[in-house]
C-alpha cells in the first residue's frame, strides 16, 4: 500500500477507536483483546511491507522506537483520562473528550515524525500507523485494567 492509503486506513481505524472508547462499556477482565491482536498483526505486516522498500538505517530504527515509545506514553495518559465508575455492582468505563483529543494528537505526532526524520525514515509514519495504534491501545488497555483492579472486583 502507498502512504496515502496507509494514512486513510489509519484515520478510519482511529475514528472507530475514538467512537468506541467514548461509549459507556463494562470493564470485563475476561474480555479477549481481539481488536488489539488484529491491529498488531496488521501493523507488523504493514511495517514489514514498508521495510522491504525503505533503506534501513540506525536513524530509521531510532525513529521507530521513538514513535512506539510515544504510542505507549499516549496510551498511559489516555488511560488516566478514561472515567471508571461502579454502578449496580458493575464497573464501567468511558473515554472523555480528552481521551478522544489525545488519540488525534497522538496520531498527528506519529505522522509528524515523518517530517522530523524526513531524510532517514521517509514514510515511516504511514508505514507503521497500525502498529502505532496497536501499541498505544495495548498500553491503554493495560493501564485501564490496572486502575480497574485497584477498584476491586468487577463483572
Amino acid at each position: 500500500m502507498d502512504s496515502s492509503v496507509n494514512i486513510l486506513v489509519g484515520l478510519v481505524v482511529l475514528a472507530w477507536l475514538v467512537w468506541r472508547q467514548t461509549q459507556r462499556r463494562l470493564v470485563r477482565e475476561d474480555r479477549r483483546p481481539v481488536v488489539l491482536l488484529i491491529l498488531l498483526v496488521l501493523g507488523v505486516l504493514q511495517l514489514s511491507t514498508y521495510l522491504k522498500t525503505a533503506s534501513t538505517s540506525a536513524m530509521l530504527i531510532v525513529a521507530l522506537v521513538v514513535s512506539l515509545l510515544l504510542a505507549a506514553g499516549f496510551g498511559v495518559v489516555r488511560a488516566r483520562s478514561t472515567r471508571l465508575w461502579r454502578k449496580d455492582g458493575q464497573l464501567w468505563r468511558q473515554g472523555t473528550w480528552v481521551t478522544a483529543a489525545l488519540w488525534v494528537v497522538g496520531l498527528g505526532v506519529h505522522i509528524g515524525l515523518d517530517l522530523l526524520f524526513d531524510s532517514a525514515a521517509k514514510g515511516l509514519g504511514a508505514g507503521s500507523i497500525l502498529l502505532y495504534l496497536a501499541v498505544s491501545l495495548g498500553v491503554q488497555r493495560l493501564v485501564v485494567q490496572a486502575r480497574a483492579d485497584r477498584l476491586g472486583s468487577f463483572a
